[in-house]
């Protein structure tokens, strides 16, 4: 699987969106940027562990396209997406166990 340069800025700007907004949740708190369903219920008192689970997971999620896309254009294996796949899997699991821990239910 090869990948062009195109696709390599695509994958890797997408992933530093990832990880931008991961750090503003994480290490300004700024729960506004996630969606007002996702944390209507968070009591004040557990913004902050709620930002830092979801933003890491947005970390790791960002860190997983660009390596994704460092992998892929380096070794045009297709290796790279069974990186991105394991760092989605983890960060999807940390959003789903902030949101049931501190929003009382994943909806």
């Amino acid at each position: 699987m090869e990948m062009n340069g195109a696709t390599f800025l695509l994958l890797a700007a997408i992933g530093a969106l990832f990880l931008f907004l991961g750090w503003r949740i994480w290490r300004r708190e700024q729960i506004s940027l996630i969606n007002n369903r996702y944390h209507a219920r968070v009591s004040p008192e557990d913004k902050k562990p709620y930002t830092e689970k979801m933003g890491k997971a947005l970390l790791l999620i960002g860190l997983g396209l660009i390596a994704a896309a460092i992998v892929d254009f380096s070794t045009d294996t297709g290796a790279g997406w069974l990186v991105f796949a394991v760092f989605l899997v983890i960060g999807l699991g940390m959003i789903l166990y902030a949101q049931i821990k501190y929003n009382h239910g994943i909806l």
